[in-house]
C-alpha cells in the first residue's frame, strides 16, 4: 500500500519541476541562439576563428618590416611619448609586381591548378555519371569507393607514388614488361608527375557535387527529349550537361582552390624547376625567415582566389533571381 504523503508530494513536485525546466530552457535560450541563428551562426564564428583572425593576422604581419628576432618582424603599430605611429610597409607587395620569379611562379600556379582541373573534369564526370544512374543499391558501394582514398592519410598516398613513378618503379617496370616502351619514362621530378599527383588526389573533390548534381536530375526529361526523337549525345548535352552546371562549377572550385597553394605533392613528386607558390611560400616562412614577404605572397594569392568566388557567387544570385 502506497504512503500518501509520498504520492501528493510526487503530483506536487512533477509540475514544479517542468515549470523549473521550462523557466531554464527560457533562460537558455537568451543566451544560446537557436533556429536561424544557429544555422547562420555555427558557420560564421568557425569562418571566423579558423579563416578571418589568423587572415587579418597575415595581413598585419604583410605590412610589416624584417627584422632580426622573434618574432621575425617589426610592429606596424607602436605607443611612444604618448603618440601612436604607424608604420605599414607596402614595398613588399611592390616587390611582387617587379620580381619576375614570383610573377612566373603564380603564373604557373594558375596554370598547374587550372590543367589539374580540367582533366579532373575529364575523369571525375563520367564516373559520377555512372554512379548517378547505377542501381540505388549500388551507388553507397561506388561513392565508398570513392572516398575510400581518404581514410588513407594523404601524405602516405603522394608517397605512395613515388614508388609507382620514378625510373625504376611500377609503372616502368610493367610498361617495360609488356614492350610498350624500351627505357624508362621519366615521370619522377617533373611537371607530369605533378599532375598526376594532383589529379589523383582531388579527383573525389570534383566526383561528389558532380554526383551530388546528377543524381537529382528529373530523369522524365530525357525520356521526353529520346520521345521526340533526340540523339544520346545531344541530349546529354542540351540537357544533362546544363543542368549539371552547378555540379561542375562546384567541383571545379573545390579542385582549383586548394591546388594553387599545393605544397605537399610538387614538393614530393615535382623538380627543382617546378614553381609553385606553396613551396615559395613555406620557403620564404622557414628558410628565409622573413615573415613579411611570405605573407604577402600568401595575402595575394587569397586575393586571387577570391575572383573565381566572387564570379561564382555572382552567377548563383543572378540564377535565383531568373528563376524568382
Amino acid at each position: 500500500m502506497s504512503n500518501p504523503t509520498t504520492s501528493s508530494t510526487a503530483a506536487l513536485g512533477a509540475p514544479s519541476g517542468s515549470r523549473l525546466l521550462g523557466s531554464l530552457r527560457k533562460r537558455l535560450s537568451t543566451f544560446v541562439p537557436s533556429g536561424r541563428s544557429t544555422v547562420i551562426g555555427v558557420p560564421f564564428l568557425w569562418l571566423t576563428v579558423f579563416f578571418a583572425l589568423p587572415f587579418v593576422l597575415v595581413l598585419k604581419i604583410s605590412f610589416a618590416d624584417l627584422r632580426l628576432g622573434i618574432p621575425p618582424y617589426t610592429d606596424i603599430v607602436t605607443v611612444k611619448d604618448g603618440m601612436v605611429h604607424f608604420a605599414m610597409q607596402l614595398s613588399h607587395y611592390a616587390f611582387l609586381l617587379q620580381d619576375d620569379l614570383y610573377v612566373a611562379t603564380y603564373i604557373s600556379s594558375l596554370k598547374m591548378a587550372a590543367v589539374s582541373t580540367f582533366f579532373c573534369l575529364l575523369i571525375g564526370y563520367p564516373i559520377a555519371y555512372y554512379i548517378a544512374r547505377s542501381e540505388p543499391t549500388k551507388r553507397n558501394l561506388l561513392m565508398m569507393g570513392v572516398m575510400l582514398p581518404f581514410w588513407t592519410s594523404f601524405l602516405i598516398r603522394v608517397y605512395a607514388w613515388i614508388g609507382i613513378l620514378k625510373d625504376d618503379g611500377l609503372l616502368n617496370h610493367t610498361l617495360m614488361a609488356i614492350g610498350m616502351i624500351h627505357s624508362p619514362l621519366r615521370l619522377y621530378h617533373t611537371d607530369i608527375g605533378v599532375y598526376i599527383g594532383m589529379v589523383y588526389s582531388y579527383l573525389p573533390f570534383m566526383v561528389m557535387p558532380l554526383y551530388a548534381h546528377l543524381v537529382k536530375m528529373d530523369l522524365t526529361l530525357l525520356e521526353a527529349a529520346y520521345d521526340l526523337g533526340c540523339k544520346p549525345w545531344t541530349a546529354f548535352t542540351r540537357i544533362t550537361l546544363p543542368l549539371s552546371k552547378n555540379g561542375i562549377i562546384a567541383g571545379s572550385l573545390l579542385v582549383f582552390i586548394p591546388a594553387v597553394g599545393e605544397y605537399v605533392i610538387p614538393e614530393l613528386l615535382g623538380g627543382a624547376d617546378t614553381l609553385m607558390i606553396g613551396r615559395v611560400m613555406w620557403d620564404e616562412f622557414f628558410n628565409d625567415m622573413d615573415w613579411p614577404m611570405a605573407s604577402a605572397v600568401t595575402v595575394a594569392m587569397v586575393l586571387l582566389l577570391l575572383v573565381p568566388m566572387a564570379v561564382f557567387q555572382y552567377y548563383q544570385v543572378k540564377e535565383l533571381e531568373g528563376a524568382k
